[in-house]
């Protein structure tokens, strides 16, 4: 009878009560069971931390993520990982001293709030031989990744239109302003939110599908930025055309400002033999139609593909969604974390892991976005091609 593995520890830096993405990040931890959540400084109020810290039930509370980092790595007990789910600023500062300390980080989108930030924290990552996962979520779908194996194999052809948009409406008035939504007040403010607003916040998203996807990066785009609701500090609107080394060309949108959209984000892939479509709305389907032919209903835990059922869990017919999604990036992690701790490869059904070469891949789209939004519109280099490979 083989011996069970222990479950990995984990802390977690930011989501204490109130905060959304903090209580995903726990259950899609735990979904598995290969995390086990035992630290945390959820807040920088240490009566705050004591109390989300009990309300979740984590062991050990800090009122500090850097005695937390410090006292981590002194324990035998220690964490394996961190989780950081705090507003964009802190995330390079927080994630660096986890690094330096010797821990793998698990960190939300995006990376840091500038390339530079980003470049270090990969440099960084790679000398302390460290796990960097990112949570780009919408890649951790059983149909996304099949959709991405279909391009691999040149089911679609030669990739000639890449169309992604990401429609929210949340940000469609000034709620900000009320002091009663903590996610639209920091959201909003680029001292915590960084340069960019509805770009990094969910343009990322929408920019790294297409990019996990068709495994290409556009290498310049055009681009315009605008904020629509009067006195917002940072833009709720991106709208840019892309261009590919390969012929290709695509088109990306994202709005919080989008009246009656909801969670919006769709992709359409179209090559020389057949187009694609995906809708994180409704992911257990995946519409592949052939040139010429009829529009095929893919459907989730019935589709042939090894990359598809290794993020599945329940059977056909039984939905599965964000949780399970973000979940899947929690288990890649671990299945990574796992093999650098024994000096040994990672297995090859975790290699869809989104990691920090994503994250910055995404800042170097911000940065080509708000050069050329200044610029009126002008055509901007993007720069090196990210992990997913360069089109």
């Amino acid at each position: 009878m083989s011996q069970r593995r222990r479950r990995l520890r984990l802390g977690m830096v930011g989501g204490g009560q109130g905060a959304f993405i903090g209580a995903v990040h726990r259950i899609a931890a735990r979904l598995d069971d290969r995390f086990e959540l035992v630290a945390g400084a959820l807040s920088s109020d240490p009566q705050r931390a004591q109390a989300s810290a009990a309300e979740a039930g984590i062991a050990r509370s800090y009122a500090d993520w850097r005695e937390m980092a410090r006292a981590e790595a002194a324990r035998d007990d220690g964490i394996d990982a961190v989780a950081i789910v705090t507003p964009n600023h802190l995330h390079a500062p927080v994630a660096t001293a986890f690094l330096e300390a010797g821990i793998h980080v698990i960190c939300d989108k995006p990376l840091a709030i500038s390339l530079a930030q980003g470049e270090a924290l990969a440099r960084l990552a790679r000398e302390k031989n460290r796990l960097f996962a990112l949570t780009h979520t919408y890649s951790g779908y059983p149909l996304a990744r099949h959709a991405r194996e279909l391009v691999e194999r040149g089911a679609l052809g030669e990739i000639r239109v890449v169309q992604v948009e990401y429609a929210q409406d949340w940000l469609a008035e000034p709620i900000e302003s009320s002091g009663t939504n903590k996610q639209a007040g920091w959201r909003t403010d680029p001292a915590l939110a960084g340069p960019a607003g509805c770009l990094g916040d969910i343009g990322t998203h929408a920019y790294q599908l297409a990019a996990f996807v068709t495994g290409m990066t556009p290498h310049a785009l055009c681009a315009e930025l605008h904020t629509f609701v009067p006195g917002r500090r940072i833009d709720d609107h991106v709208q840019a055309m892309l261009r590919y080394r390969n012929g290709a060309r695509g088109m990306l949108w994202a709005s919080q400002v989008a009246s009656g959209a909801q969670n919006a984000l769709r992709l359409r892939v179209y090559g020389t033999q057949a187009g694609l479509a995906f809708d994180q709305e409704e992911p257990n389907e995946l519409w592949f139609t052939p040139l010429g032919g009829m529009a095929e209903r893919v459907s989730r835990a019935r589709v042939k593909s090894a990359i598809a059922d290794h993020a599945t869990r329940v059977p056909p017919g039984h939905p599965e969604g964000y949780l399970e999604a973000f979940a899947q990036l929690y288990k890649d992690a671990a299945l990574q974390i796992e093999a650098l701790n024994e000096g040994r490869a990672p297995p090859p059904e975790s290699r869809l892991l989104t990691t920090v070469d994503d994250g910055v891949a995404g800042l170097r789209f911000i940065d080509a976005v708000l050069a050329s939004s200044a610029a009126d519109g002008r055509w901007q280099e993007i720069g090196a091609a990210c992990s997913a490979g360069d089109g």
